[in-house]
């Protein structure tokens, strides 16, 4: 009598723009990162080769390094054949489902995004006032946490800390900003390290079945974060970027005016957007992809 595999036993559960998840039993999931890459909320038609190994490398590279700060979601970074199928090895994560909460915990370093364009309208972002006088992606005298509403269509929308309190609670929301700083300055630390500014990132968070705040999904990846290599970057202009922006900028010269269908993306866009997710990788993990790859059965 043959025995179903754990992979074969699975239940699909969501599929969003890039990771599909699925349900293994009553509190696992398997979290698997696809080479799909959005942009303006539309899901290019041509993958990106090494994106989801890069994203799922990433996270697990971070979230392996601030246990110590906050619980996190983390079963299996490298699950074996047994619990995903052979072309999702590097690309899959086992971790415990959680009930998630309902804000988006945005952490800024530097004034660029929606961040700027707030500050530029009003002289706040997310009800925090800043100095007169900041420029585009000037460094912030401190990091500043800046929670957003979760969207499932569209663009998630700044809100602010009041605002958030009223979803999550007074005192969850006040340790939400204290983990999520802490974590932030933990990245930006190793960053720099490798010669990259972190200018913002995002987290997610949910509850455990003890109740316990738990760090959940990616974490300070090139999809969740805004990365800057160091030589590259002056204040008052958007600097180059390892994250999708190389994508968008082609995108706006194409003349694509963000309404599917999205148009092919050309071989050399897709070379320059892959090297990009792979140098941020390598830079801070400190070692190639293919390493990680071996690791996972590739």
């Amino acid at each position: 009598m043959t025995t179903r595999s754990t992979a074969d036993a699975r239940t699909p559960l969501r599929s969003g723009k890039v990771r599909d998840v699925h349900l293994l039993g009553e509190d696992r999931l398997l979290m698997v990162t696809s080479d799909r890459i959005s942009a303006y909320d539309v899901v290019m038609p041509t993958l990106i080769p090494d994106k989801g190994a890069v994203l799922t490398a990433l996270s697990v590279y971070w979230l392996e390094r601030t246990g110590d700060i906050v619980a996190n979601h983390l079963v299996d970074g490298r699950p074996g054949p047994g619990m995903r199928l052979p072309d999702e090895a590097g690309r899959a994560m086992l971790v415990r489902r959680l009930e998630m909460l309902p804000v988006e915990c945005v952490v800024r370093g530097y004034l660029a995004g929606s961040g700027w364009r707030d500050y530029v309208a009003t002289g706040a972002t997310s009800g925090h006032r800043l100095p007169e006088g900041l420029r585009q992606a000037d460094r912030l005298p401190e990091p500043i946490f800046t929670p957003a509403t979760k969207a499932e269509e569209g663009h998630d929308e700044n809100i602010t800390r009041d605002e958030a309190a009223e979803l999550v609670g007074a005192a969850a929301l006040a340790e939400l900003e204290r983990i999520s700083i802490a974590l932030y300055r933990r990245g930006a630390e190793r960053c720099a390290e490798a010669g990259i500014i972190l200018a913002d990132t995002k987290f997610e968070f949910g509850r455990d079945r003890d109740g316990r705040l738990t760090l959940a999904d990616e974490v300070m990846t090139s999809d969740s974060s805004r990365m800057w290599p160091v030589p590259e970057y002056a204040p008052g202009q958007s600097p180059p970027s390892f994250d999708k922006q190389y994508l968008r900028d082609w995108l706006d010269a194409s003349g694509w005016d963000h309404t599917p269908p999205a148009p092919e993306l050309p071989p050399e866009v897709v070379a320059g957007t892959r090297a990009r997710y792979l140098e941020a990788y390598e830079r801070i993990a400190g070692r190639p992809l293919a390493a990680w790859m071996r690791e996972c059965g590739a």
